[in-house]
C-alpha cells in the first residue's frame, strides 16, 4: 500500500510541475491538482456521496458559505478541504478554513496550494482548528514517513484513533523542530546564556554575549556536521583504524569562518552509491571504486581518477538522477530514477564503462610498448 501511494504521489509531482505554469486560476488548480490528489488517496471523486465539492456550510447569520471539498466515509465527513492557486502561500489563508471547521463535523481540515497539504486538527481547544497544522506534506519533498502517515488518511487506511494518536506528537515535534532549526541559524540570546552559563562565571557584557553567539553558532554546526560524518563512516562500513581512501566519501569540512558546508553526503547518496558499487564489485575490487561528493552531484569514479567516472548521483533537486558514462568524462547520459531501486536497470551500461575504460587502458598500454 505504501509503495502504491507513493508511487502515485511522485506522477502527482511530475504532473504539478509539467503543469503549473499553465494554470492560471484556483479553480483550475483544483482540478487539476487537487482532484488527482483526492483521487490517489482513493477517494472517488466521481461520486457526489463520497467527495462533495463546493459543499454548503452555513455558519451564523452567513448562508450559503462553501467548502471547496468535503470528503465523506461511511456517511460520515473525515476531511474538509480548501484550496487556493498553487502560486499562494498554503500557509496564510487558514482563517477561511477556521470558521468552517467547527460546523463541518470532520476532525481534520486540509489546506492546500496543490503543492502543499497542509493537516489541522483540534488539538488545542475541541471543536476549534488549531492555528498551525500538525502534518505537512510537500508533493517536492515526499518521504517515507510522511507517506506513512498520510496512509492513515485514505479511503482503505482511515484510522481516526491512529492519526489523533499520533497527531499530538506530530505538532510539537515539529515546532521543537522549527525553533531548534531557528536556533542552529542564530541562536538566540537565552540560548547562549543557557550554555555559556554553565562553563562561563563572568558577567555576560553587550561585546562577550556577541562574542558567545557566534561561538555557539559555530559549536552547534560543528557538532552535527561531525555527527553526520561518523553516521556516513558507519554506514560505508569504513574500517575506523585504516580507511581506505576508495571507500570514504569526501565531504566538505566545516569552516569556522562560514556559514557552514556548500553540501553534505546524504544518506540517499549513500545508499545509491552502495548500489552501484555492489554492481561494479562484479568485475573490478572495491579497492578501486572511489567516491567524491561535490556541491552539483555525488561522483563515482575509477581509481579515484576525475578522467574516470564511473556514474555520478543527481539527488540535490526533487527529481533524482543517475548519470551514465559511455566513453569519458564529457559524454554523461542522465536517467531518470522513480526510485534507488531504479539504479539496478542500469547494471549493464555500468559495466559497460568499466569494460571501456579496462580496454582503452590496455590500448594504451600497447602503445606505449610498440
Amino acid at each position: 500500500m505504501e509503495n502504491d501511494l507513493k508511487l502515485k504521489l511522485e506522477q502527482l509531482h511530475q504532473r504539478v510541475d509539467a503543469l503549473k505554469d499553465q494554470i492560471n486560476t484556483e479553480e483550475a488548480t483544483k482540478n487539476a491538482f487537487v482532484m488527482p490528489f483526492i483521487q490517489a488517496i482513493g477517494y472517488d471523486i466521481f461520486n457526489p456521496t463520497e467527495v462533495i465539492p463546493e459543499y454548503i456550510c452555513d455558519i451564523g447569520t452567513k448562508k450559503g458559505e462553501k467548502i471547496d471539498y468535503v470528503i465523506k466515509k461511511d456517511g460520515e465527513p473525515v476531511l474538509i478541504i480548501e484550496c487556493k492557486h498553487w502560486k499562494e502561500n498554503a500557509d496564510a489563508h487558514n482563517s477561511q478554513l477556521h470558521r468552517y471547521y467547527h460546523v463541518s463535523k470532520s476532525r481534520f481540515g486540509v489546506l492546500t496550494n496543490g503543492l502543499v497539504y497542509n493537516f489541522y486538527a483540534d488539538l488545542e481547544r475541541p471543536n476549534i482548528m488549531d492555528d498551525k497544522p500538525f502534518f505537512t506534506l510537500e508533493l517536492a519533498n515526499l518521504k517515507d514517513a510522511s507517506i506513512k502517515i498520510l496512509e492513515k488518511f485514505t479511503k482503505q487506511g482511515y484510522n481516526l484513533t491512529g492519526i489523533l494518536d499520533s497527531a499530538e506528537d506530530l505538532k510539537y515535534i515539529k515546532a521543537i523542530r522549527n525553533e531548534f532549526e531557528k536556533e542552529l541559524k542564530d541562536p538566540s540570546d537565552e540560548l547562549v546564556k543557557l550554555l555559556v552559563g554553565r562553563f562561563f562565571e563572568k558577567s555576560l557584557t553587550a561585546a562577550r554575549l556577541t562574542s558567545f553567539k557566534e561561538y555557539t553558532r559555530r559549536a552547534l554546526s560543528n557538532s552535527i556536521n561531525e555527527s553526520i560524518n561518523l553516521r556516513l563512516k558507519s554506514a560505508l562500513n569504513i574500517n575506523e583504524k585504516n580507511p581506505s581512501k576508495s571507500d570514504q566519501p569526501e565531504v566538505t569540512p566545516v569552516d569556522n569562518n562560514t556559514e557552514g558546508p556548500k553540501y553534505i553526503t546524504t544518506a540517499e547518496e549513500v545508499e545509491g552509491s552502495q548500489i552501484i558499487k555492489a554492481i561494479l564489485r562484479e568485475v573490478i575490487p572495491a579497492g578501486r571504486i572511489a567516491f567524491r561528493d561535490t556541491q552539483s552531484y555525488f561522483g563515482i569514479l575509477l581509481d579515484d581518477n576525475n578522467r574516470k567516472p564511473l556514474a555520478r548521483l543527481h539527488f540535490n533537486f526533487s527529481k533524482k538522477y543517475l548519470e551514465l558514462f559511455h566513453n569519458g568524462k564529457d559524454n554523461g547520459e542522465k536517467k531518470l530514477l522513480d526510485s534507488l531501486d531504479d539504479i539496478y536497470q542500469y547494471r549493464k551500461a555500468l559495466l559497460d564503462t568499466v569494460d571501456n575504460y579496462q580496454k582503452n587502458g590496455e590500448k594504451e598500454q600497447l602503445n606505449t610498448a610498440s
